[in-house]
Protein backbone atom coordinates (compact mmCIF):
# COMPACT_ATOMS: atom_id res chain seq x y z
CA UNK A 1 0.00 0.00 0.00
CA UNK A 2 1.31 4.09 -0.66
CA UNK A 3 2.31 5.71 1.94
CA UNK A 4 -0.50 8.65 3.36
CA UNK A 5 -0.27 11.46 1.73
CA UNK A 6 -2.30 14.99 1.22
CA UNK A 7 -1.93 17.79 -1.11
CA UNK A 8 -1.42 21.42 -0.72
CA UNK A 9 -3.50 23.60 -3.39
CA UNK A 10 -5.00 27.13 -3.61
CA UNK A 11 -8.11 27.39 -5.11
CA UNK A 12 -10.96 28.92 -4.95
CA UNK A 13 -14.51 27.78 -5.36
CA UNK A 14 -15.77 29.35 -8.63
CA UNK A 15 -19.59 28.93 -7.15
CA UNK A 16 -19.33 30.61 -3.60
CA UNK A 17 -17.28 33.40 -5.91
CA UNK A 18 -19.91 33.98 -8.01
CA UNK A 19 -22.56 34.12 -5.35
CA UNK A 20 -20.54 36.88 -3.20
CA UNK A 21 -19.77 39.18 -6.03
CA UNK A 22 -23.98 38.62 -7.13
CA UNK A 23 -24.70 39.50 -3.32
CA UNK A 24 -22.44 42.55 -3.78
CA UNK A 25 -24.11 43.83 -6.12
CA UNK A 26 -27.46 43.04 -4.91
CA UNK A 27 -26.56 45.16 -2.00
CA UNK A 28 -25.09 47.77 -3.78
CA UNK A 29 -27.72 48.16 -5.70
CA UNK A 30 -29.92 48.54 -2.56
CA UNK A 31 -27.93 50.39 -0.38
CA UNK A 32 -29.42 54.20 0.51
CA UNK A 33 -25.75 55.02 0.47
CA UNK A 34 -24.83 53.85 -2.79
CA UNK A 35 -28.12 55.78 -4.34
CA UNK A 36 -26.65 57.88 -7.35
CA UNK A 37 -23.43 57.03 -6.94
CA UNK A 38 -23.39 54.42 -10.30
CA UNK A 39 -21.70 51.87 -8.19
CA UNK A 40 -21.53 48.70 -9.39
CA UNK A 41 -19.17 45.44 -10.33
CA UNK A 42 -18.86 42.82 -12.31
CA UNK A 43 -17.06 39.97 -13.76
CA UNK A 44 -14.43 40.92 -16.22
CA UNK A 45 -13.05 37.76 -17.78
CA UNK A 46 -12.91 34.27 -15.70
CA UNK A 47 -11.57 35.51 -12.36
CA UNK A 48 -11.45 39.19 -12.85
CA UNK A 49 -13.58 41.86 -11.41
CA UNK A 50 -14.23 45.14 -12.00
CA UNK A 51 -15.91 47.69 -9.82
CA UNK A 52 -16.98 51.02 -11.18
CA UNK A 53 -18.47 54.19 -9.03
CA UNK A 54 -18.42 58.03 -9.58
CA UNK A 55 -16.01 58.33 -6.76
CA UNK A 56 -13.43 56.94 -5.20
CA UNK A 57 -14.64 56.99 -1.81
CA UNK A 58 -17.52 54.96 -3.23
CA UNK A 59 -15.51 53.06 -5.41
CA UNK A 60 -13.29 51.41 -2.43
CA UNK A 61 -16.83 51.12 -0.41
CA UNK A 62 -17.95 48.91 -2.69
CA UNK A 63 -14.40 47.03 -2.85
CA UNK A 64 -14.90 46.39 1.06
CA UNK A 65 -18.87 45.30 0.40
CA UNK A 66 -16.98 42.31 -2.02
CA UNK A 67 -14.51 41.61 0.67
CA UNK A 68 -17.36 41.11 3.22
CA UNK A 69 -18.77 38.64 0.79
CA UNK A 70 -16.29 36.36 0.08
CA UNK A 71 -15.17 36.51 3.80
CA UNK A 72 -19.04 35.28 4.25
CA UNK A 73 -18.45 32.48 1.90
CA UNK A 74 -15.16 31.31 3.36
CA UNK A 75 -12.98 32.73 0.43
CA UNK A 76 -10.08 33.85 1.79
CA UNK A 77 -8.99 37.59 1.09
CA UNK A 78 -6.01 36.60 0.22
CA UNK A 79 -7.34 35.02 -2.99
CA UNK A 80 -8.32 38.87 -4.09
CA UNK A 81 -5.64 41.12 -5.98
CA UNK A 82 -7.13 43.96 -6.03
CA UNK A 83 -5.89 47.09 -7.35
CA UNK A 84 -6.43 51.02 -6.40
CA UNK A 85 -9.30 53.24 -7.68
CA UNK A 86 -8.33 54.63 -10.73
CA UNK A 87 -10.18 57.41 -13.03
CA UNK A 88 -11.44 56.46 -16.23
CA UNK A 89 -13.50 59.27 -17.71
CA UNK A 90 -15.89 60.59 -15.18
CA UNK A 91 -15.85 57.41 -12.94
CA UNK A 92 -13.17 55.83 -10.79
CA UNK A 93 -12.81 52.01 -11.71
CA UNK A 94 -10.97 49.01 -9.27
CA UNK A 95 -9.40 46.03 -11.42
CA UNK A 96 -9.29 43.50 -9.38
CA UNK A 97 -8.57 39.68 -10.05
CA UNK A 98 -9.20 36.15 -8.23
CA UNK A 99 -6.06 34.07 -7.58
CA UNK A 100 -5.74 30.32 -8.02
CA UNK A 101 -2.35 27.88 -7.98
CA UNK A 102 0.50 28.38 -6.32
CA UNK A 103 3.46 29.21 -8.11
CA UNK A 104 7.05 28.10 -8.39
CA UNK A 105 8.68 30.69 -5.82
CA UNK A 106 5.84 29.92 -2.94
CA UNK A 107 5.85 26.11 -3.51
CA UNK A 108 9.88 26.47 -2.71
CA UNK A 109 8.93 28.24 0.28
CA UNK A 110 5.91 25.48 1.70
CA UNK A 111 9.07 22.15 0.35
CA UNK A 112 11.62 24.15 2.32
CA UNK A 113 9.63 24.79 5.30
CA UNK A 114 8.35 20.73 5.51
CA UNK A 115 12.27 19.99 5.10
CA UNK A 116 13.17 22.13 7.60
CA UNK A 117 10.59 22.28 10.26
CA UNK A 118 8.27 19.17 8.97
CA UNK A 119 9.07 15.55 11.01
CA UNK A 120 11.44 13.34 9.73
CA UNK A 121 10.57 10.88 7.06
CA UNK A 122 7.93 13.39 5.04
CA UNK A 123 9.15 14.23 1.69
CA UNK A 124 6.91 17.17 -0.09
CA UNK A 125 7.80 17.33 -3.97
CA UNK A 126 6.25 20.31 -6.69
CA UNK A 127 3.89 19.05 -8.75
CA UNK A 128 2.22 22.15 -11.23
CA UNK A 129 0.76 24.73 -9.42
CA UNK A 130 -0.08 21.94 -6.46
CA UNK A 131 2.39 20.16 -3.91
CA UNK A 132 2.26 16.39 -2.63
CA UNK A 133 3.14 15.48 1.09
CA UNK A 134 3.65 12.10 1.46
CA UNK A 135 5.16 10.47 4.74
CA UNK A 136 5.07 6.82 6.46
CA UNK A 137 2.07 8.26 9.59
CA UNK A 138 -0.96 9.99 9.00
CA UNK A 139 0.59 11.80 12.22
CA UNK A 140 3.24 13.57 10.52
CA UNK A 141 0.82 14.63 7.99
CA UNK A 142 -1.37 16.01 10.23
CA UNK A 143 2.03 17.89 12.21
CA UNK A 144 2.53 19.34 8.18
CA UNK A 145 -0.60 20.73 7.93
CA UNK A 146 -0.58 22.44 11.07
CA UNK A 147 2.84 23.48 10.49
CA UNK A 148 1.52 24.89 6.90
CA UNK A 149 -1.43 26.92 8.68
CA UNK A 150 0.80 28.42 11.03
CA UNK A 151 2.87 29.76 8.56
CA UNK A 152 1.74 32.95 5.91
CA UNK A 153 2.84 32.32 2.72
CA UNK A 154 0.67 34.86 0.89
CA UNK A 155 -1.71 32.62 -1.00
CA UNK A 156 -4.81 30.63 0.29
CA UNK A 157 -3.75 27.39 1.40
CA UNK A 158 -6.13 24.35 1.15
CA UNK A 159 -5.55 20.50 1.99
CA UNK A 160 -6.90 17.82 -0.74
CA UNK A 161 -6.62 14.58 -1.33
CA UNK A 162 -5.51 13.58 2.25
CA UNK A 163 -5.80 9.35 2.08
Amino acid sequence: MADPSFDVVSKIDRQEADNALNQAAKELAQRFDFRGTNASIEWSGELGITIRADTEERAGAALEVFKEKLVKRSISLKALDAGEPRSSGKQYVISGSLKQGIGAEVAKKITKTIRDSGPKGVQAQIQGEQVRVSGKKRDDLQAVIALLKGEDFGVALQFDNYR
